[in-house]
């Protein structure tokens, strides 16, 4: 035990909060029977405080299976349950960072999600794996076969191609009802190269910023408009911009519990961004999945690696980014009023940075802009929300977060996270509540500020 637990806890877990290192290369981290050990101890604190009963379906399952039990006790459950509590949980990390009091430095030492994230990885080094996420994470491998293709891809897995879905459904079990990415013949490396965005030299940051743009795997290949108005963005402002992509982050192996391979890509990924950084350049990521993972999941796998943690340091969300240029040098001019305003969908991952809801105040500088924000759980979580045996879940989870959305009558749905913005737009347009409303059309934060310059 370190010796911040040791100090006497000061209740309701009033000083800062701190995740412990990933212990992934200990043998003992996949010991199944001490993983269940640490599940039911752990479990037995949630038990008696039940605080996230309402963040997602993981602790519903838990404290219904304990409740049911013979004793009513967590000595009543066991591996099982354990596995059905798992199978709820998308690694949001929102009952670690908004509810829970017990986590580190408090003795009782609580991180669900990162234990759930343990008892993936113990279970996968059994041999329990499942071969199409595995498919489905290898999003590199994916992207590159589906470019020459992407006509021919798009018009296969349309949901309203409903006999190819269907079978897609049978061999696969991806959800016939869900609407999947997506492809492009060019990617945004592909038009960022191509069409070269030059420099504003009146720009306020001209000559003192310089920015190495994380594309990520799906804004690369699925939506690489967001890649091009971020770089036009900050081009006007005179930072000095280039697309950097070596490969995905790994979000889809660290959700499945194949942390070799997800540490493997943040030292590959961090050796490719060192020079930038050495030479002056800031680290923009345009997912918030892909600045959680750099910002805070490589460091703690990866602790003693000082690439790592320098690419963490340097690292930045687009629109925390535009914020911080806002502050330090100002705005370049030329922001035009934009109707129909927008609801910015705050999500998860961007949350767990702790760096507050900069998309929203990003857009609230787009003179007379309504801007609404909703900080509800989309319930997407990458393959959770594809998979027939959790789309349903995925739209419970949802839906509670697409009906704040559609109340709020705006044209634009906005998240940082682009598949929870395909998520809640799809809920919204089946909800027969909705009476055959338009439902917003989908857009990434940095999307609409570039519409607001004339830009895009």
């Amino acid at each position: 035990m370190s010796e911040e637990s040791k100090a006497p806890p000061r209740e309701g877990s009033l000083d800062a909060p701190f995740r412990r290192p990933i212990l992934w290369q200990d043998e003992d981290y996949y010991d199944l029977d001490k993983v269940h050990e640490e599940l039911q101890r752990q479990f037995d604190v949630c038990h008696t405080c039940r605080r996230c009963f309402n963040l997602c379906d993981s602790f519903p399952r838990m404290f219904d299976a304990i409740d049911e039990g013979p004793t009513g006790e967590v000595d009543s459950i066991g591996a099982k349950d354990h596995a059905h509590v798992a199978e709820a949980c998308t690694l949001c990390d929102m009952c670690f960072l908004t509810k829970c009091p017990y986590v580190p430095p408090h003795v009782f030492d609580i991180d669900i999600p990162h234990l759930i994230l343990r008892y993936r990885a113990a279970r996968r080094r059994a041999g329990d794996r499942e071969f199409v996420r595995e498919q489905l994470g290898q999003t590199d491998r994916n992207g590159k076969l589906a470019i020459p293709v992407a006509g021919l891809a798009n018009w296969a897995t349309a949901r309203a191609n409903t006999p190819l879905r269907k079978l897609l459904e049978g061999i696969a079990q991806i959800d016939a009802e869900v609407e999947l990415p997506r492809y492009h013949t060019r990617t945004a490396k592909g038009r960022l190269n191509a069409d070269p965005i030059q420099v504003n030299r009146s720009g306020p940051a001209f000559g003192k910023r310089k920015v190495a743009l994380y594309a990520t795997c799906f804004v690369d290949y699925n939506k690489p408009d967001t890649a091009v108005a971020a770089a036009k963005v900050l081009a006007l402002q005179g930072c000095e911009v280039k697309l950097v992509y070596p490969e995905c982050c790994k979000m889809p192996q660290l959700e499945s519990g194949d942390l070799s391979e997800v540490a493997g890509a943040a030292q590959r990924v961090a050796k490719v961004f060192a020079p930038y950084i050495a030479d002056g350049y800031d680290v923009v990521a345009l997912t918030a999945s892909c600045g959680l993972m750099m910002k805070f999941e490589w460091p703690l796998l990866l602790p003693d690696d000082a690439a790592v943690g320098g690419l963490s340091l340097a690292t930045k969300d687009i629109c925390e980014y535009v914020m911080e240029l806002s502050k330090a040098h100002g705005l370049a001019p030329g922001l035009q009023p934009l109707d129909g305003g927008a609801t910015v969908h705050h999500a998860c991952h961007a949350r767990a940075q702790n760096m507050g809801a900069k998309s929203a105040e990003m857009l609230r500088l787009i003179p007379g802009f309504k801007v609404d924000v909703v900080e509800r759980c989309s319930g997407h979580g990458g393959t959770f929300g594809v998979m027939k045996s959790t789309h349903g879940l995925a739209n419970k989870v949802g839906r509670p977060a697409a009906r704040q959305v559609a109340a709020k009558g705006n044209e634009t749905l906005c998240s940082d996270c682009p598949l929870a913005c395909k998520h809640l737009v799809q809920l919204i347009a089946d909800d027969p509540k909705a009476e055959g409303a338009a439902p917003p059309a989908e857009a990434h934060p940095i999307e609409v500020f570039a519409r607001a310059y004339g830009v895009t």
